[in-house]
């Protein structure tokens, strides 16, 4: 795996919050389209602090089950604390290194979310879903395409935001512009009757208008420690991105995000 350019533990998850509540709307209708039904088995691959996983134990209801895997323990503690809160019993969370995962038909659907773009061999891990899924088993990935990313009117913080991202991506062997080639990937690895769709929310206003800023603040630590930008440089963008996400007529887009879903034999 790519090291991680984005921090890890209580921050990440208050970022990775906001995010989960901004793409909802569109996963929850890419969970509909593909399929996601009452009784499955699921498992989300890097599940962060596990939103979306919760979201799949209540569409799976009492007869299904899913778990939730990821590399970062403090969020997967959060995960299940969250689980208890709200009830769910049908969910469980697992320290999951997904280099070292081998698993034979043990779901009805894998899903996952901005994982691939942080692998060295997305391909590898797709042919790993395509072994762990059963005949007739469900893959959903959704994953961006920063090169799509963009704002209005012109920022030159916002440009540069976008610019260290893809430059750290790349620096720690990460594809920040994974999103076009994961079809023929999912070809590749096996998957059949694979569809994509492309969403790409943007905002004037509220949480979702914050990503960017949190993300910047969030890859700090791998920008410094590749020499990317000074602590003053890195500073003055934040700043100023601020500013410009706070001023009320200016708008602010996700990056693309490629949906695809497909289905083993």
């Amino acid at each position: 795996m790519a090291r991680y350019i984005i921090r890890g533990g209580l921050e990440e998850k208050k970022r990775l919050e906001v995010l989960a509540r901004v793409m909802w709307p569109t996963t929850s209708r890419l969970l509909a389209e593909a399929g996601v039904a009452p009784g499955m088995t699921c498992l989300d691959l890097g599940c962060g602090g596990g939103d979306v996983t919760l979201q799949l134990a209540a569409l799976t209801g009492p007869q299904g089950q899913v778990t939730g895997v990821d590399i970062d323990e403090t969020q997967l503690d959060l995960a299940q604390q969250a689980a208890r809160r709200d009830g769910l019993e049908n969910v469980q969370f697992r320290r999951l290194n997904v280099q070292d995962w081998i698993e034979e038909s043990q779901y009805d659907c894998i899903y996952s979310r901005f994982l691939l773009t942080h692998l060295a061999d997305p391909l590898q891990v797709l042919r790993q879903m395509l072994r762990a899924v059963r005949p007739g088993g469900l893959a959903l990935i959704e994953d961006i395409d920063f090169s799509g990313h963009f704002c209005q009117p012109p920022c030159a913080s916002f440009d540069t935001y976008v610019r260290l991202y893809r430059m750290a991506a790349r620096r720690q062997g990460a594809d920040a512009d994974i999103g076009p080639k994961l079809y023929g990937m999912m070809l590749d690895a096996g998957w059949q009757a694979v569809k994509v769709n492309v969403v790409q929310p943007m905002f004037t206003s509220g949480e979702g208008k914050q990503i960017a800023v949190l993300t910047l603040t969030n890859i700090a630590d791998a920008l410094l420690d590749e020499k990317l930008t000074t602590e003053s440089e890195l500073q003055f963008a934040i700043d100023d991105l601020i500013r410009f996400t706070d001023a009320p007529r200016t708008l602010v887009s996700m990056p693309r995000v490629f949906q695809l879903w497909g289905r083993r034999d």
